[in-house]
């Protein structure tokens, strides 16, 4: 089971204050990392949870609406691990999507994730060190969707950014995959989980017959972060209850 400890490892999850980075957070102090907890609003809540769990956890403000804003997280000690799980999301019909809309959801989601991981990028080469990135990717990005026309294209770039990355740098020793979440009970999908229609017909869906917990995408985002995964490059893993194989 060594091969599936990241004891002696240090992780930043970015947007780990509540949902699914909050429980990928826990998962990753679980098996033994200790976790930089980053996002715009306090991280109490989720370096609570490590440190009543016997882990280490720190916290850090960082407000991914500047895409460039987390150019120095990086510097003053040594990171092994990255999951970019801040994002955003704004709905409305394509006919009447705003540039400001489109906007805010790409930097976040997509801009700041690149550049974070480029500054993280060059952290580990310069010092040789072996590094892992997972970003959250989504169904959407191998489907469209509706209503939601900037996070569609946002996360068909996160899959392509992850396979570009894995590429430039697999040999390089730093491992680049994606969980792509199913529909998860957070904060993004609870305007779909109170629209009555909608709400079904997502459940119709499901070969499970239920939507995702948080802690459901956390095992498989723990798993590409540890020498288990070493030959795992370049993936974008579909947690979503069977909905992509229905």
């Amino acid at each position: 089971m060594s091969r599936f400890s990241l004891h002696g490892r240090r992780a930043l999850v970015t947007g780990a204050n509540t949902g699914i980075g909050q429980a990928i957070a826990v998962g990753l102090a679980e098996a033994g990392a200790e976790v930089i907890c980053a996002g715009r609003r306090a991280c109490d809540e989720t370096t609570d949870l490590i440190a009543a769990a016997g882990g280490k956890a720190s916290s850090v403000l960082v407000d991914f609406s500047d895409p460039m804003a987390g150019q120095g997280l990086f510097e003053a000690q040594p990171v092994d691990i990255l999951v970019n799980n801040a994002g955003i999301i704004r709905r409305a019909d394509a006919t009447d999507f705003t540039e400001a809309d489109w906007d805010a959801v790409m930097d976040v989601n997509l801009k700041a994730l690149f550049f974070t991981t480029q500054a993280f990028a060059r952290a580990v080469l310069a010092r040789q060190g072996q590094g892992n990135v997972v970003n959250i990717a989504s169904l959407l990005s191998f489907q469209g969707g509706i209503r939601v026309p900037s996070y569609t294209a946002s996360k068909h770039g996160v899959a392509g950014l992850t396979k570009l990355l894995a590429n430039e740098w697999a040999m390089r020793g730093i491992n680049v995959n994606a969980v792509a979440p199913g529909y998860i009970e957070t904060n993004n999908t609870e305007a779909l989980r109170n629209d009555p229609d909608r709400n079904q017909a997502i459940l119709d869906r499901i070969p499970a017959g239920r939507w995702g917990q948080a802690e459901d995408i956390a095992g498989a985002a723990v798993f590409l972060c540890t020498p288990a995964a070493r030959y795992v490059h370049g993936a974008v893993l579909n947690v979503d209850g069977g909905w992509l194989a229905r």
